[in-house]
């Protein structure tokens, strides 16, 4: 047990957490970037439990209300939070990496500015796609898709999957979505993809819809050399292309060429900006596709969990990790 809630804090029973990619980074390279593993290390950063105790000071919630939790650490005061990118803070702590543990636990202490209330109606685990849901709500702040715009994805994960759903949402006209694992590319097709193909085929899928033009704006969730240099190829002039995924490498040899002949927007993004709010009113909706969540493992399967997720097996899309 963690100790008793200061002042201003939290204790949260977790109740169900997902998995998120840069969870996978940690557990498959180490690390992320140049930022190494320091074990033990606690992985997990999309929670969502019910509060068990309150610190002094503490009025806006109580023993027993459902939250989901926000999981980069800030202070608030420096240039960048006063400035409203909360997700740049210059000492920001974030649970799941070596600063601090993360939530694969059953219980953890936070602020309790980092506790959002979740509605009766909605479940632990559907609590846990708010913390990926806000980050794309800052994605498109960043980079929105206007209406009748057309739209490319690279990989359909978790996170690309809903790219293309809020697109779709956001008014694209065509939505297309590339991944070389095929049970991935069906999940897209169910969730109203216009065009899912194999990465090697995207880009001549592009062409030949848009008779050569290539589209207004590209996602790249993958990360990988291959599909950033085909987002290049496969926006159009003045296009925008948005890096959203995580490399494994820690250095990526890009050739800029072709994005500067054709004059691309290229947009970087750094996790969310407090767009959890936005993201519960999104799910509430119910525009959001079913399906994104395949398995729901209990606390004690997430070494299998992990495994399952590493080898794209038993047509894996989301993994919510439940915890009784």
């Amino acid at each position: 047990m963690p100790p008793d809630p200061g002042r201003g804090e939290l204790l949260v029973r977790l109740r169900a957490v997902g998995i998120c990619g840069s969870d996978m980074h940690w557990y498959l390279e180490g690390g992320i970037g140049s930022s190494r593993a320091v074990y033990p290390q606690v992985l997990g950063h999309e929670p969502a439990g019910e509060v068990v105790a309150v610190g002094a000071g503490v009025s806006s919630f109580s023993v027993g209300g459902r939250v989901a939790l926000e999981p980069s650490i800030t202070c608030g005061r420096c240039e960048f939070c006063r400035a409203g990118k909360h997700n740049n803070c210059v000492s920001s702590v974030f649970m799941g990496s070596p600063q601090m543990f993360g939530l694969f636990r059953e219980y953890a202490v936070i602020p309790v500015s980092n506790a959002v209330l979740i509605p009766d109606s909605m479940s632990f685990t559907e609590a846990t796609i708010i913390e990926p849901v806000a980050v794309i709500l800052h994605v498109f702040e960043l980079a929105p898709v206007r209406l009748g715009e057309t739209v490319a994805v690279m990989g359909a994960g978790p996170i690309g999957l809903l790219v293309a759903s809020m697109a779709r949402i956001a008014g694209a006209s065509k939505v297309f979505i590339a991944d070389p694992v095929a049970h991935r590319l069906r999940m897209a097709e169910s969730m109203g993809v216009d065009v899912a193909v194999e990465t090697p085929r995207l880009q001549q899928a592009i062409m030949d819809h848009t008779r050569g033009r290539g589209v207004d704006i590209v996602f790249d969730a993958a990360a990988k050399l291959e599909t950033i240099h085909g987002a290049f190829a496969a926006a159009r002039l003045s296009g925008r292309v948005v890096l959203i995924g995580i490399p494994s490498e820690p250095h990526l040899p890009l050739d800029l060429n072709i994005a500067m002949a054709k004059e691309l927007n290229l947009q970087t993004i750094k996790r969310s900006n407090h767009n959890a709010h936005g993201a519960i009113d999104l799910l509430q909706s119910g525009r959001l596709p079913a399906g994104l969540v395949t398995h729901e493992p209990c606390l004690d399967q997430t070494p299998q969990a992990f495994e399952t997720l590493a080898a794209y097996a038993d047509g894996v899309g989301k993994i919510v990790i439940r915890i009784p």
